[in-house]
């Protein structure tokens, strides 16, 4: 008879018992503390929900950015009774459970891994048995959610479910729009077998071959999954923007949307751009001028959709797809803590063959950095917001830079990990035929 821990009903107790005694913690300190442990966003997405059941729309609430779909889930936060209010948190904290099971079933699938139950209970419990996962959660953020969205997607490709994929890479978009950076990952692991050297041998060689290789190329991309994917996810996503402008007109685009290419947040903001959109927000610009918080996102987006899927995609999806979010992470110009879920959600699939674990040492001293840099930023927030010391320049602006370096540096170990794995060896619709062999010491496993 097995006493490991890491069992089905161990690991899922736990997790749902560590949410249960942070909601009622929150309850406790939310009437009692002058801190409040209900985040403010929460505050925002239930104020919308009230609207939306007044017949309003949820724009109505001042800085709302997000779906109609989120407010119209939380509707039951406005209903008569205080017990009504920790619906969401209900919601989001149970969506961290099914991510969770998410998890374990990306890593028991063949094509995930194969791993034995134990081994994926273990991994999963950095998501579900982490405090900082759970206590977000808890105080309202909805992270959760997309995330049941991002690790759906992820067994559903494995998984070569390419309907189902496109359906909720077009929901998950709309819910959030950075999910789309996995759109390009997603085609390019997708990519048929090569041929074999005794096929490229039979064919036609020569300056024929040559002059039809870019069209021949063309054709070889236009795979029906591709095909697929594209055209489905691009549906799933149009519908439902065109059903939402088409009852709430443009609000919705600008808040949804449009308001992320010139958004100026420098509160609560791990950014190394914190101290410029501080600066860029008390000075009125030009008519006409272009601001850089609308140029921010071209670093960006060129990192995180382009080079990294283009060149790890084939190697390991799931390691492609967190190498691409810590990249937006690091770079957007606006990070919070709620972001780093996007990432954190993802670490379980990357682990398993990472050099951060079969070199503890490493491992220890980026995750020491990564905590210890953000320690610094949040003791010079705290005396800016809380004391009401200036501490913009040198202590925020060194301290983002700081936080930035150390993201930038762990993030060049998880793309040299995963650009080293063995080349996973694919039939069109990402399968699988010959799996990675991960060398520990001398502990093949």
């Amino acid at each position: 008879m097995s006493t490991s821990f890491f069992t089905f009903p161990s690991i899922f107790t736990s997790a749902v018992l560590l949410r249960v005694i942070l909601l009622f913690y929150g309850l406790i300190q939310d009437k009692y503390s002058p801190l409040p442990y209900t985040d403010i966003d929460y505050f925002v997405f239930t104020d919308a929900a009230r609207y939306v059941s007044y017949g309003l729309s949820p724009y109505e609430r001042e800085t709302y950015r997000y779906t109609p779909l989120l407010a119209w889930i939380l509707l039951p936060t406005a209903w008569p009774g205080a017990a009504w209010f920790s619906f969401g948190k209900i919601i989001f904290a149970l969506a961290d459970i099914i991510a969770g099971w998410l998890i374990v079933l990306v890593l028991r699938s063949p094509a995930g891994g194969g791993m034995t139950a134990d081994r994926a209970l273990k991994f999963a419990s950095i998501w579900l048995l982490n405090p900082m996962v759970a206590t977000i959660s808890t105080r309202g953020s909805s992270e959760g959610l997309l995330g049941v969205m991002v690790v759906a997607l992820l067994w559903a490709v494995l998984s070569k479910r390419i309907i189902l994929a496109s359906v909720l890479l077009g929901l998950a978009v709309h819910f959030k729009i950075y999910p789309f950076i996995y759109g390009v990952s997603i085609l390019w692991y997708l990519e048929p077998q090569a041929p074999s050297a005794s096929e490229k041998n039979s064919g036609p060689s020569g300056e024929k071959s040559s002059a039809a290789s870019v069209w021949q190329s063309l054709l070889a991309f236009l795979t029906p999954s591709r095909i697929i994917l594209l055209a489905f996810s691009l549906v799933t996503f149009m519908v439902l923007n065109i059903s939402m402008y088409a009852i709430y007109s443009t609000p919705f685009l600008t808040h949804t949307y449009l308001h992320h290419l010139t958004r100026i947040d420098h509160r609560h903001n791990f950014s190394p751009y914190n101290t410029l959109l501080h600066l860029s927000s008390a000075v009125p610009s030009a008519t006409g001028a272009v601001k850089f918080e609308s140029l921010a996102f071209i670093p960006q987006l060129a990192l995180s959709a382009v080079l990294i899927p283009l060149a790890l995609a084939k190697k390991d999806l799931a390691g492609t797809m967190l190498a691409q979010t810590f990249a937006f992470v690091a770079f957007n110009k606006v990070c919070t803590s709620q972001y780093f879920l996007w990432y954190i959600i993802l670490l379980p699939f990357y682990l398993p063959y990472s050099s951060l674990i079969s070199s503890p040492g490493l491992g220890l001293t980026a995750a020491a950095l990564w905590v210890a840099t953000q320690g610094v930023w949040l003791q010079q927030a705290y005396q800016l917001e809380f004391l009401g010391k200036s501490t913009f320049v040198p202590g925020l602006f060194v301290a983002g830079l700081s936080f930035f370096a150390v993201n930038c540096w762990i993030l060049g170990i998880m793309v040299a990990d995963i650009g080293n794995r063995s080349s996973s060896k694919q039939k069109a619709g990402g399968k699988i035929l010959v799996r990675d062999t991960v060398m520990h010491g001398n502990k093949v496993e």
